[in-house]
């Protein structure tokens, strides 16, 4: 990881004080930002989500779905928890923590919402920083651009139809073609866009492809910011009137990536998968993408919603919680090697 991946935590700290001094400071300008609208599209930050996403796209390689054999188990579990497990168990402890136990200390009026981004964070599988999460533990390259080459192919079908049901389920009411939208303009466009431009970087060789990834990665990395000064912004007022909300809706999000982290881990040791695959396995079965739940509640729910902001607490836990995780299986590598021996 680079210094700024590193740290990226800090920033996202940082981005919160500002978004919130600038919010106090000139509420008009951001006010005029949030009506920057179309089919309840918000265009400034749209385009700030595709500056996000894009990049990271197009480091994933299709062709990879081909050798998705070499590694069934461990694909299978990554499945299971991206797509059953994890969106399933955030609804259950959002409903748990935050209509429960929590409801005291939050905004009566944003509890749905509060669920509904913690459901739209789960429901979206990490695509992106599972790059540098698998080479941390040095696993295996194969697997970790397989898996995400499926979990992109499975997000633009599923990703709508398991928000809708589990917003159904928490009775929530999903606006069907505000979601659609969401998935169309911020999973199968900049798929599109990303592997046309990949396709023509190659053509100049590897060398070069990678040399302009990495310069529009700092591009993403810096849209990612940007999107966050601004949700801050916005939530100013509801952060500065109850300051403990951040650190509330973090604790659902915590205690289900170290969950479903274990349980990937685990379940891979007991159906036999090698370390090198267990470990980007877990880490993919517990991360989120979280550019793309913040679009998504953004377009839905309004750039001042309780569903941004779980979103966007998410941005905040996932690289301490990650590497976390990353520190765990690499020195448990022996008592995995040693159980399967």
């Amino acid at each position: 990881m680079n210094l700024f991946e590193r740290y990226l935590s800090l920033w996202v700290a940082l981005c919160i004080v500002v978004g919130v001094v600038l919010g106090q400071l000139a509420p008009g300008l951001f006010h005029a930002i949030g009506d920057m609208q179309i089919a309840q599209v918000n265009l400034p930050v749209g385009i700030l989500v595709w500056m996000m996403i894009i990049p990271m796209l197009m480091k994933i390689d299709f062709k990879t779905i081909g050798d998705v054999k070499k590694h069934r188990k461990g694909i299978a579990v990554t499945l299971l928890m991206n797509w059953l497990v994890n969106p399933v168990s955030m609804m259950l402890l959002g409903w748990l923590f935050i209509r429960h136990w929590f409801a005291p200390y939050l905004p009566a009026d944003q509890l749905d919402s509060y669920i509904a981004g913690l459901i739209l964070l789960a429901a979206a599988p990490c695509t992106a920083m599972v790059f540098v999460w698998s080479r941390l533990t040095h696993g295996d390259p194969l697997y970790t651009f397989c898996q995400v080459a499926i979990n992109d192919v499975i997000l633009i079908f599923a990703y709508a139809p398991i928000v809708a049901l589990l917003l159904g389920i928490s009775a929530i009411v999903v606006p069907w073609n505000t979601l659609f939208l969401s998935v169309l303009l911020y999973i199968v466009v900049p798929i599109i866009l990303a592997q046309i431009w990949r396709a023509v970087l190659l053509k100049d060789g590897t060398a070069a492809f990678e040399r302009v990834v990495s310069r529009v990665s700092h591009a993403s990395m810096g849209a990612l910011l940007m999107t966050l000064v601004l949700l801050f912004a916005f939530q100013g007022e509801a952060i500065l009137a109850q300051p403990l909300v951040i650190g509330l809706l973090a604790i659902p999000i915590l205690i289900s990536v170290i969950i479903n982290a274990g349980l990937a881990y685990l379940l891979n040791r007991a159906w036999g998968e090698k370390h090198n695959v267990a470990c980007p396995s877990a880490l993919i079965g517990s991360s989120n993408f979280f550019e793309l739940a913040v679009a998504a509640a953004i377009s839905l729910f309004g750039l001042n919603s309780g569903a941004a902001l779980a979103t966007v607490v998410g941005v905040l836990v996932e690289v301490p919680v990650m590497l976390l995780v990353v520190n765990i299986v690499n020195r448990s590598k022996n008592w995995y090697e040693h159980a399967q021996s």
